[in-house]
């Protein structure tokens, strides 16, 4: 609620600041979508329908899991459920949207509801960039310091790393969608792309975008850089603890339990670097819309599939479940 009324508070005073005599202000955009190409936009609805019903299913799924099953509240999990929260409610800020796209010859969206669309979209996006680096630290702790793990990741500083990853999300989504709101938009209100994402707005903002462009460049060289140096470093002590595991079952367990975070890691971090860390003349926005796809909607469905269904203890916390539903 509160975010809402700051949001509400600097639109009102985004608006004050305009010249209320021209009428040439944008009140609405229209989302040209994912594909002009009108013979494949059917097929394209029940695909990512298709992909935000598993998404939903299996993200809501896990965190249901979780909350039942005692023997699954450890912070590995703890960040897990975490982790399926925010990819539950990225993909629902984006999809419903994608998915109008497909159905509706022209999809028009409010300037009000475009910037909150905008700040939702950064408020998860960095959350989701920020927990897959604390996720990562989790495993050091835990393959390179077993003895102090329960120590080190205690519930209270697991509350507390989740706490300065949602604060973090929260700090950069409003640097962006500050940023956007102080901007004018005049005649051009039709955005190339199926969301109202950064690089878009800004091409049709009739004002200097300067101080915007270096807010992205240095945010998302921020969360591009800093995380994954400290998963690389993490990694780094861990690959080095798993070569001196004497046990080959070790070594493949540990291998095992890194391998999907690393996997998700680099679709996650590659598709958003490749996305806004470049020279504008370099890639289309027809390419990075595409680029797009990936983190914004393949990523939360990826998550909840990569992370869970192939750990064992999920597995027996899913039979268990089955069992206590059979027989009651």
């Amino acid at each position: 609620m509160w975010v809402l009324i700051l949001f509400s508070y600097f639109y009102r005073s985004h608006w004050k600041r305009m010249d209320i005599g021209n009428s040439s202000l944008v009140t609405k955009f229209i989302l040209v979508g994912l594909t002009e190409y009108s013979e494949i936009q059917l097929p394209l609805f029940f695909l990512f329908l298709g992909i935000y019903i598993v998404t939903v299913a299996g993200n809501l799924g896990f965190i249901t899991l979780i909350g039942l099953n005692a023997h699954l509240h450890t912070p590995m999990y703890y960040f897990l459920f975490n982790l399926s929260f925010i990819d539950l409610c990225y993909s629902s800020v984006i999809s419903p949207k994608l998915l109008v796209n497909f159905v509706l010859k022209m999809n028009i969206i409010s300037y009000a509801g475009c910037m909150t669309q905008l700040f939702f979209y950064c408020f998860f996006v960095n959350a989701e960039c920020y927990v897959l680096t604390v996720m990562a630290y989790d495993r050091y702790v835990a393959i390179c310091k077993p003895l102090l793990y329960t120590i080190t990741m205690s519930p209270q500083v697991s509350s507390l790393l989740a706490v300065i990853v949602y604060v973090g999300a929260f700090v950069a989504a409003w640097a962006h969608t500050g940023c956007m709101l102080r901007l004018t938009f005049c005649d051009a209100n039709t955005i190339n792309h199926y969301m109202c994402d950064i690089l878009p707005l800004l091409e049709l903002s009739c004002t200097s975008t300067h101080i915007n462009e270096l807010v992205v460049f240095t945010i998302v060289g921020f969360d591009v850089a800093v995380p994954c140096l400290t998963i690389i470093v993490s990694y780094a002590y861990i690959l080095s603890s798993i070569l001196h595991i004497h046990s080959r079952e070790g070594r493949a367990k540990a291998f095992s339990t890194c391998s999907s975070h690393v996997i998700v890691v680099c679709v996650f971090f590659g598709s958003g670097a490749f996305m806004y860390l470049h020279p504008s003349s370099v890639l289309s926005m027809d390419q990075g819309k595409v680029s797009t796809v990936f983190y914004t909607i393949v990523v939360p469905m990826l998550n909840p599939l990569i992370y869970s269904f192939r750990n064992k203890e999920v597995k027996i916390a899913l039979k268990k479940s089955f069992s206590r539903k059979t027989f009651s």
